[in-house]
């Protein structure tokens, strides 16, 4: 799941007026999000389906891009970091913590879905 906020301090609480909005390529996900934002009452966050190389986000929408273990698993990291550059609004900051490995992944290791998923 992938958070952009408008109007977020970085106490990480919203202003009022503010909103969040969760993306992610799962409806299982999206259900999750979905019910645990009802259980909390949340009024100002909604979530939307898609995949973080196309966010359905318009450009310049949001002041943070929150990320957490969701960048390394995207084949094409410069179409990421683009589409994330293209929904922060100028001075917006992206906050992400991910796993890095500057060396070619081996394809029996990328095969092994239990590595990516355990």
């Amino acid at each position: 799941m992938l958070l952009l906020a408008r109007s977020a301090p970085l106490r990480c609480s919203i202003l009022p007026g503010g909103r969040v909005v969760g993306v992610d390529m799962t409806d299982e996900m999206l259900g999750k999000a979905r019910a645990t934002a009802s259980r909390m009452g949340l009024s100002n966050v909604e979530f939307r389906k898609g995949i973080i190389e196309d966010m359905p986000i318009q450009d310049g929408w949001t002041d943070v891009v929150i990320s957490n273990g969701v960048i390394n698993l995207c084949a094409d990291k410069r179409a990421v970091f683009g589409e994330i550059f293209r929904v922060l609004q100028p001075g917006g900051r992206l906050q992400f913590a991910d796993i890095a490995n500057g060396r070619p992944v081996p394809e029996a290791a990328i095969r092994n879905i239990d590595l990516w998923t355990a």
